[in-house]
């Protein structure tokens, strides 16, 4: 079935409860947030957090993005896109344009697509060679070993939705004026070469999922549900991580950790 098989089935739950599951997590997540920010609790900067996210297109991880951090202040989250690298940071190694962006101690970033695109789009469209996306691999892993190793909480998500609900929501884009600008002829053509982008996710996956850099799959087909889970899993990783280290999260230990 692979990694990807368990994130097809229908999700069985009410838009309601889905908001109101939403709505607790990102009051536990505000919380978390504010204790490693250093702002409640003991009053010291706690470690770095990345969210990370990949996925289909049309695949919501904006509408997630847009969930995690909406209670949280604007000053304490960066979010940072990435698309294409620029034909200047085409000069350096493919991991230097996301080093700037990386949270300090306290701080937290959100990365809508990240160095991830190497072992994906520039492996099925031809812009890696096949020795560059191989090599990687151990690549990433080393790099993501290397800042865990230094603290930081590392989250990542690949967003996982349906060709069927995928071209639903393409054909939606296309027919409102004001969100037709997310759909491009890419990704049409991207749509056109999903069995090898497939190929490429399991590798992905298979290859880059270790103990303190986990993936977590999320099925997308449905928004509501999609949301609160990622919102759930950035809590649940968070005080379990947080705990390990000896932090007393007090109240926070009362609103359970719902895991999906």
């Amino acid at each position: 079935m692979g990694h990807l098989g368990s994130a097809t089935a229908p999700v069985d739950i009410s838009k309601k409860k889905a908001e109101e599951r939403l709505a607790a997590a990102q009051e536990r997540l505000l919380r978390l947030r504010l204790l490693l920010g250093g702002q409640i609790g003991e009053k010291e900067i706690g470690p770095p957090l990345c969210v990370l996210f990949e996925g289909w297109d049309a695949s919501g991880k904006g509408g997630a993005i847009k969930r995690l951090v909406s209670m949280i202040d604007p000053r304490h989250v960066r979010v940072s896109q990435f698309a294409a690298p620029t034909y200047d940071e085409k000069r350096h190694h493919f991991l230097q344009r996301f080093w700037s962006v990386l949270p300090g101690n306290g701080g937290m970033t959100v990365l809508d697509r990240s160095w991830y695109g190497r072992v994906l789009v520039e492996r099925v469209e031809g812009f890696a060679t096949t020795e560059q996306w191989k090599r990687a691999y151990d690549e990433i892993v080393e790099f993501e070993r290397t800042l865990t190793a230094e603290g930081m909480i590392l989250v990542k998500f690949w967003m996982h939705v349906s060709p069927e609900e995928q071209l639903r929501r393409f054909e939606s884009r296309k027919n409102d004026p004001l969100r037709s600008w997310k759909l491009t002829d890419e990704d049409w053509r991207n749509r056109e070469k999903r069995p090898q982008y497939e190929a490429a996710i399991e590798d992905m996956i298979e290859r880059t999922d270790r103990p303190r850099a986990r993936w977590k799959v999320v099925p997308g087909d449905s928004k509501p549900y999609a949301r609160l889970a990622v919102a759930e899993h950035v809590c649940h990783v968070l005080e379990t991580r947080l705990k390990k280290r000896g932090y007393d999260l007090g109240p926070a230990d009362q609103l359970g950790n719902p895991h999906p």
